[in-house]
């Protein structure tokens, strides 16, 4: 399996749409593994009530959750380590500096591997992908056929990229506000998973 970790504050919310609505838009049968912790979570078991009905109510399933501390072990253990903002993203790689080139925010990866898509998914000289998604050969976590030049690429076009506000990378923390704030940031989690999931092709070469 290779490992997609989502990161947000408790991982009540954010994080765990992510998790379980890219589990629900992945193939069949696919190699990647979605799952989600927080920066400030607690464990615990079962979802928030509210996540899991405007979960459900997208086709996500519920069951079986668990809130978990994001931990360095987790992070250096992902594949793709995809903060909800860009706070969470600065946390994983302080937690495990030498995993950079796979930490960024949701919506930065799918920003930048689109981008590369949409140029023919050319990479070139020391940008291009390598093994490991950008670590040498056995000093990074189990990847599968293709997901590895994916995240690789994306991250060779980070420097290249012109930069965005904040506001463009992370998605708003619907903590406290009422129903329809969540079900919205639901709804754009939703979009852009649905995307990452395309990108990844279920782990498949793309």
């Amino acid at each position: 399996m290779t490992r997609v970790l989502f990161v947000c504050t408790g991982n009540v919310h954010r994080s765990v749409l992510a998790e379980r609505l890219l589990a629900a838009r992945l193939p069949p049968g696919s190699a990647v593994r979605p799952e989600s912790a927080g920066t400030e979570a607690r464990p615990r078991p079962g979802m928030e009530d509210s996540t899991r009905a405007v979960l459900e109510k997208l086709g996500g399933d519920g069951s079986g959750f668990a809130a978990r501390p994001l931990t360095a072990e987790l992070v250096a253990g992902a594949a793709l380590v995809l903060g909800l903002a860009i706070e969470h993203r600065e946390a994983a790689v302080r937690l495990a500096p030498s995993a950079m080139r796979r930490c960024f925010t949701l919506k930065e990866f799918v920003r930048l591997a689109v981008g590369d898509e949409a140029r023919g998914g050319e990479a070139g000289g020391e940008d291009a992908p390598t093994a490991q998604g950008g670590v040498p050969d056995g000093e990074g976590p189990r990847v599968v056929d293709g997901f590895d030049v994916v995240v690789a690429a994306a991250a060779g076009r980070r420097g290249a990229a012109a930069p965005v506000s904040s506001v463009e990378d992370d998605v708003a923390d619907p903590w406290g506000r009422p129903h329809p704030v969540l079900y919205g940031c639901a709804r754009e989690i939703d979009g852009a998973v649905s995307t990452l999931a395309r990108l990844l092709g279920g782990g498949a070469s793309v």
